[in-house]
């Protein structure tokens, strides 16, 4: 019997840009070790000059979570922008077969919308790289600031086409949207995608010193983040109508996860819209406020973690998709949740119960919640180790083997 050598990766689908989005958003959850641990006096976030004098003049501890940091970063940041390269290039050569034109006719289409997400979370993770790795970057950040709201555009009226051709084909003319189908989340990838571009476009609100430039960002960021909400709330609720009759698509059981990284996303949007309009318009949040904001949203996430959850063990999904022999694109959004629970916790613990004075910062209540975010991202990484060497190692396989439908 002859073998041949190849991989389930080989077999193309856009859902594998949720590869490089889950390795962009690991390198997220090692930034908020600086983020948090590292003073930065001067800025809103950790700069090169910040990390090196607290590795300098820090103990044994924070040199170890610095170093752990900057060499996740390092790493996850790599695989980020290898994996964006891979996509690109076999999304082009997907686009001349004729199951991309199947794909353009069908649900799936929708799954195109994971392109443009990739590409908004790698810029955010190339401005992470920039300032933990290149020093006096903080002396030039405002010419920086217009150029990422330019980028942050770009990928933007790209997801917008991408949606427009999508709805505009669905919503014309009816019988195209197989709603028996529409049984998971999948339908709130392009929510996810708009969702990251608004943040994207507050992190310039939150960081800049320019009134004008704050509001430019504040007013972006606001009419995507509108947008996400919009997309994410009517997708959703037809979604649930239809697996409520028809029971969830099996290998689609990670989208109902979704909701978590959404949620984050959102809710970084509208922390970092405080600070600016804080810092720029002498607009002010309380503490108390940020900490029951931020304790709903978490409160959110659990929700949808626990019902995906209970959905995915109940069908077999873990034992045959992630532990198992079986593979499906689809597995790699399992990152984003264990990325965005770990994000928000961090966020939740300094942004909520710190500045709120409810616990006291490195006490036993403070590592108690750290250590879950700490644990979800340990999470996030091996799923990613994991996928990775599924997906993409190559395998010897018999000539002949029906691959599974």
């Amino acid at each position: 019997m002859d073998n041949s050598v190849s991989r389930p990766a080989d077999t193309y689908s856009p859902i594998y840009f949720l590869a490089s989005l889950g390795a962009g958003g690991i390198a997220v959850t090692f930034f908020m070790f600086l983020m948090f641990w590292v003073p930065h006096p001067g800025q809103p976030v950790p700069v090169f000059e910040d990390i090196a004098a607290a590795f300098a003049q820090g103990g044994t501890p924070m040199q170890i979570a610095i170093a752990a940091a900057l060499i996740g970063i390092a790493i996850f940041a790599f695989l980020d922008i290898k994996s964006l390269i891979w996509n690109l290039k076999s999304l082009s050569a997907f686009k001349k077969t004729d199951a991309y034109t199947k794909l353009r006719e069908t649900n799936a289409e929708a799954t195109l919308l994971a392109m443009p997400l990739a590409l908004a979370m790698s810029v955010n993770a190339m401005f992470i790289v920039g300032l933990v790795f290149v020093p006096q970057l903080w002396s030039v950040v405002e010419y920086l600031f217009p150029m990422a709201l330019i980028a942050f555009a770009a990928i933007g009226v790209l997801a917008f086409r991408m949606i427009g051709t999508f709805l505009g084909r669905v919503l014309s003319k009816g019988g195209v949207f197989d709603v028996t189908a529409h049984n998971s989340f999948a339908q709130l990838l392009p929510a996810f995608s708009i969702a990251m571009v608004g943040v994207g476009f507050a992190a310039p609100a939150a960081m800049s010193t320019s009134a004008i430039t704050v509001a430019v960002a504040l007013m972006l960021s606001t009419f995507f983040g509108v947008a996400a909400i919009l997309y994410t709330v009517i997708a959703a609720t037809t979604a649930f109508a239809s697996m409520l009759q028809h029971g969830t698509a099996r290998e689609s059981g990670p989208t109902l996860m979704i909701i978590v990284p959404i949620v984050t996303v959102l809710g970084i949007l509208f922390l970092r819209q405080s600070h600016g309009l804080h810092v720029a318009f002498d607009t002010h949040a309380q503490p108390g406020e940020t900490m029951i904001f931020l304790a709903r949203l978490l409160s959110i996430q659990i929700m949808f973690l626990l019902l995906g959850a209970v959905v995915m063990m109940r069908q077999g999904y873990f034992s045959d998709f992630v532990m198992g022999s079986k593979t499906s694109p689809g597995s790699y959004a399992l990152v984003c949740p264990a990325v965005a629970l770990s994000v928000m916790l961090h966020f939740f613990v300094n942004k909520g119960l710190v500045a709120a004075g409810a616990i006291e910062k490195l006490g036993v209540a403070y590592w108690s919640v750290t250590g879950i975010a700490i644990v979800a991202q340990i999470v996030a990484i091996a799923l990613v180790l994991r996928l990775n060497r599924q997906h993409f190692a190559r395998r010897v396989i018999a000539a002949n083997a029906v691959p599974a439908e």
